[in-house]
């Protein structure tokens, strides 16, 4: 952005004023300007004007995130574990994306909740909610235009001879996955283990919910082979779009039921949104690996 402010110019009067000042001043009879040598024969002096300044939208697109938007609180982020050097962390899970026409609804009843609540930040951006909440187009590219994620396994240290084995087996054990469709259903809130977070969530509860716990149980006997914490007993598949520090939680759920009962009386629909299982992968640190993808890709 400031290469492109750089090459057009700040479009300022006294540039444009010193161009125009600079051409009014040639002499025509002598065909030279006051102070300078004599032009070559035949030729002509040639005022070069600055280029017109680009549209202001093109400097900043409506997608563009201001200093004003990138006031993060000071989020005292807690490891779920302590750092251990040659320790990688291991994560599991399902990648999903949501579609355009979901995301308007998604971010209308964010925002919803985001005014009574307003302590909310964006998953993995960590950009207050209610800011992003300014601004529909914003609030939908940056707070749902990310990929998000069902784990499938906890969030684990492994030592760095694990990591070969641990990849051969997940893609050994689920190389082989059927198409299906994920129907996301609930509004839910979910504090993490040690109670430092609380996230505002949208939960399969139908479709899709018998394939997940499936991989899940697949994930779990790698883990128990490779001597790592198994997943919750009655894990609950879902992706998290928003945080709070601390647990909020009793709050939090109060705001959304107090939401969803304003949608009794309404046309019911099948599900808050759908998408179509497209693979599982497999981070450990910072490389991902692709564990499987589905027949279709």
């Amino acid at each position: 952005m400031e290469a492109l402010v750089a090459c057009y110019g700040d479009g300022s009067d006294s540039d444009s004023d010193s161009d125009s000042e600079s051409c009014s001043h040639s002499n025509p009879t002598l065909g030279y300007s006051e102070g300078r040598a004599p032009l070559p024969p035949r030729a002509t002096e040639v005022c070069v004007q600055p280029l017109p300044p680009p549209p202001i939208e093109l400097l900043h697109p409506p997608n563009f995130l201001g200093p004003q938007d990138m006031q993060i609180h000071q989020t005292n982020k807690i490891r779920s574990f302590p750092h251990v050097d040659g320790n990688y962390a291991l994560h599991v899970y399902i990648p999903i994306n949501i579609s355009s026409p979901s995301k308007k609804e998604l971010a209308a009843f964010l925002k919803k909740i985001s005014s009574q609540e307003p302590s909310l930040h964006v998953v993995d951006v960590d950009v207050p909610l209610n800011i992003l909440c300014k601004n529909d187009e914003k609030l939908e590219q940056v707070a749902l235009g990310r990929e998000f994620h069902i784990s499938l396994g906890r969030t684990v240290p492994i030592r760095v001879h694990q990591i070969d084995s641990v990849v051969s087996m997940l893609r050994q054990k689920l190389q082989t996955q059927q198409n299906y469709w994920i129907d996301f259903h609930n509004w839910e809130v979910f504090v993490n283990d040690d109670r430092t977070r609380t996230f505002l969530s949208v939960e399969v509860v139908h479709s899709g919910l018998v394939e997940i716990h499936k991989q899940i149980e697949a994930v779990n006997t790698i883990y128990k082979l490779h001597n790592l914490p198994e997943f919750y007993e009655d894990p609950r598949p879902h992706i998290s779009l928003a945080w709070s520090l601390g647990d909020t939680s009793v709050s939090l759920k109060k705001v959304v039921g107090e939401e969803m009962k304003k949608c009794v009386g309404k046309p019911l629909k099948k599900c808050i949104f759908t998408c179509k299982f497209k693979g599982i992968e497999c981070k450990i640190g910072n490389k991902t690996y692709t564990i499987c993808k589905d027949s279709d890709r």
